[in-house]
């Protein structure tokens, strides 16, 4: 049987690519104007890294979101962190934001290569990084594949610990529904899915431009025991309660059982959408992390 090769992902079509940008774009004007922009050519495309924080001698922020999102879902959580240090968002390539994509990802090596070339790229030898869901299975294989540039991770209901599940995904499909349905409705959908991005209107929007973007990404296999007793750096582990990617005590257990300086975190009425749950205690989980880690070394 003929094996399916890794594809780009791209829009369906130019006009879709345009409207998806101008709203991108508008919505970061209005929703972060204080940021700066850098553009770092790797070998997967080129990445757009939003940057903001006054420049210091510590190591810096660096967000990955979750799987079809971008830098604008870490928009709330700016004010806090570039309190501590400065902050970079990337858009990975693959996903719909102001990235390009140009070369295949194959596998989570790949993902790792490339957030080492990005990071190359912007001048950082040392980051904190903070990933959501797919996110944080992409921080954990840098970590993995690229040891030593990456200080501490910090861990948002990530994938990895467990095989996409049918429940998952039903999820995914059903939020995405309800982001097309009138107001009131998708309002009332958004309690009974625990998932609070669907009282987020500009998240909405952009939702709703994104299904015209065809994401060909590696799913994330789980992490064997082995990989994540290989993670030595300081790891903040955040479940959200209802999570709907896997049961978020057995992993909590199994993630204190096998890692070795892991903190959990089992996030009260968060689900999968802890980081738009649980801003202020992402934000200050976030911090702590990092400034007891430069403390202690």
């Amino acid at each position: 049987m003929k094996t399916q090769q890794p594809r780009i992902s791209a829009f369906t079509s130019e006009k879709a690519r345009l409207a998806f940008s101008a709203t991108y774009e508008s919505m970061l004007d209005r929703l972060w104007p204080a940021r700066t922009t850098s553009e770092v050519p790797t070998d997967y495309g080129t990445t757009r890294a939003l940057l903001d924080g006054e420049s210091r001698d510590v190591a810096p922020f660096v967000m990955l979101p979750g799987a079809g999102g971008n830098s604008l879902m870490w928009h709330r959580h700016i004010a806090a962190l570039k309190a501590a240090r400065p902050v970079i968002t990337l858009d990975p390539p693959g996903e719909p934001g102001g990235s390009t994509h140009t070369r295949p990802f194959a596998d989570g090596r790949d993902l790792a290569d490339w957030l080492e070339q990005a990071l190359t790229g912007l001048g950082i030898d040392r980051a904190h990084l903070i990933g959501a869901s797919n996110g944080g299975w992409v921080a954990m294989q840098h970590a993995l594949h690229r040891p030593g540039r990456a200080a501490t991770l910090t861990l948002l209901d990530p994938a990895g610990f467990g095989r996409i599940t049918a429940r998952f995904l039903r999820w995914v499909i059903l939020g995405g529904l309800a982001s097309h349905a009138p107001d009131r409705l998708r309002r009332r959908m958004a309690g009974h899915l625990r998932n609070v991005t669907l009282l987020d209107d500009d998240f909405v929007q952009l939702v709703k431009l994104s299904t015209a973007y065809r994401r060909r990404l590696p799913l994330p296999p789980p992490l064997t025991d082995t990989e994540l007793a290989t993670l030595t750096l300081p790891v903040h582990l955040m479940l959200g309660e209802h999570s709907v990617m896997y049961d978020a005590r057995q992993v909590a257990q199994r993630a204190a059982r096998v890692m070795p300086d892991v903190r959990v975190e089992i996030v009260p009425g968060a689900s999968h959408d802890l980081p738009l749950h649980s801003v202020d205690l992402v934000t200050a989980r976030a911090i702590d992390l990092a400034r007891t880690t430069e403390s202690i070394s």
